[in-house]
């Protein structure tokens, strides 16, 4: 089941940026090709690329790849640097679930306003920031449960093949 929406959430990844890449090729096709811009590529460009970037950032790209400046994170022994990735856990998953629900809020609130150009509803195009929040909140209680369960070696690279 877990391959199953890996793989989903992947797709749904792959097909947004494929979707972005159709419309930015319409756009500079239209603009320098015909001389005539469309506005309505401008926003969908803006709206897929902000989904693009929450979607994958809430579902495809592993914990473990995200940026991390992990300089003294490194040098410290396994001991200390699983205690540093349950603060962090608790600390991000934390402030994630706080914020989620005010940010629905907002986001729901927002569904009476529209885009200027193609009238899509605003909470369309901040959705997913709360997939990215409720994405947050999840990976952390994963990662607490591993630490927890002394099974979160491989987050970090630790194990060796």
């Amino acid at each position: 089941m877990q391959r199953w929406l890996k793989r989903g959430a992947e797709a749904v990844g792959g097909g947004l940026f494929v979707l972005l890449f159709l419309v930015f090729l319409v756009q500079i096709v239209a603009r320098f090709g015909f001389n005539r811009p469309l506005p309505w590529t401008d926003e969908l460009a803006v709206v897929l690329y902000v989904w693009v970037i929450l979607w994958s950032t809430a579902f495809v790209v592993p914990q473990r790849e995200h940026v991390a400046f992990d300089l003294v994170y490194n040098a410290m022994p396994a001991g200390i640097r699983r205690v540093f990735r349950g603060l962090a856990a608790l600390l991000f998953g934390g402030l994630a679930l706080w914020a989620l629900p005010a940010s629905w809020d907002y986001i729901h609130f927002m569904a009476r306003e529209g885009t200027p150009v193609l009238g899509l509803p605003f909470m369309a195009v901040f959705l997913p920031f709360a997939l990215m929040l409720a994405g947050v909140v999840v990976r952390s209680a994963h990662t607490l449960w591993r630490i927890a369960r002394g099974l979160d070696q491989e987050l970090s690279g630790e194990v060796k093949a």
